[in-house]
């Protein structure tokens, strides 16, 4: 799979369900023209949203924000990045079990199950194109075996020549590029005691909240298949509730500790998020 998905020529229209009936349709596209990894993925309801990846420059296109690029070597869209490209690297975090072959989309597919190993995440579903290896179908499933949300591929062609899409795309004219701070950066003041067994910390920075302009901090979390945001605020001793809110596959979980308020989303089950928020501790810096 991993390296049908960087060495074909390919188009795929996949269609993402989710289980309150919400679904969004996208058209992905992939070429290797003149030895260079490209790449376009588009959402095909509403106003639209594109992005194109040309080696390692991934350039963002959405209504009403200004267009921009951020260097990468992947596209970050509805598809788990590290299981379609570096697929070893869930091994800390989860086993896969071969379970047989079926038929997706009029094609055969090879059917894996994705079991997260201290049952602390949801499971996962996974066809694969026999011919291929690439992905057909993914279902993220519930503790209890209900389908959470999925990802159904309705249509696949790969082909001999790169789609001409790739070949009118002016690299000169893309965006320029932003740079990302490191998160070395960053000080370490807000610390997660407790992570699911192979989950770890991506990315750090800080937040201004839009609505309010409160800044907060901020920490992304991955497993490789599920990333979860962590943010924390300052607050009034006792002017916050503690609560959680699970919508689809998604659950946040607010708590507050003294005078910060600990927030925790992501597709994890609530328990877990509850377990990661009562974890986190902050430390002044420079104390």
């Amino acid at each position: 799979m991993a390296g049908s998905l960087k060495s074909l020529n390919y188009q795929i229209s996949f269609v993402l369900l989710q289980a309150n009936g919400n679904f969004e349709p996208y058209l992905w596209r992939h070429a290797v023209l003149d030895g260079v990894e490209m790449e376009h993925l588009s959402l095909q309801n509403g106003p639209g949203r594109e992005i194109v990846r040309v080696g390692d420059q991934v350039s963002y296109f959405e209504p009403n924000v200004p267009a921009y690029s951020l260097q990468s070597e992947v596209i970050n869209g509805p598809l788990p990045v590290e299981l379609l490209r570096k697929p070893q690297l869930l091994g800390g975090s989860y086993e896969v079990v071969m379970v047989g072959r079926s038929r997706i989309s009029g094609r055969p597919a090879q059917q894996l199950r994705i079991v997260s190993k201290d049952k602390s995440r949801y499971g996962f579903n996974l066809w694969l194109d026999q011919e291929t290896g690439l992905i057909l179908k993914m279902d993220m499933m519930s503790m209890e075996g209900e389908p959470l949300e999925q990802a159904q591929v309705t249509s696949l062609h790969v082909t001999e020549q790169p789609d001409a899409y790739f070949s009118r795309i002016e690299v000169g004219k893309l965006p320029e590029m932003i740079s990302v701070p490191d998160i070395s950066e960053h000080p370490r003041s807000l610390q997660i005691g407790w992570l699911p067994v192979g989950m770890t910390e991506v990315r750090r920075d800080m937040h201004r909240l839009p609505l309010t302009g409160q800044v907060v901090d901020y920490v992304m979390l991955s497993d490789g298949l599920v990333d979860v945001s962590v943010y924390r605020q300052s607050v009034d001793p006792g002017s916050s509730e503690n609560g959680w809110l699970k919508y689809g596959a998604n659950t946040l979980i607010s708590l507050q500790k003294g005078n910060h308020e600990i927030t925790v989303v992501g597709k994890l089950p609530p328990q877990t998020a509850s377990a990661i928020a009562n974890s986190v501790e902050y430390l002044e810096v420079g104390k």
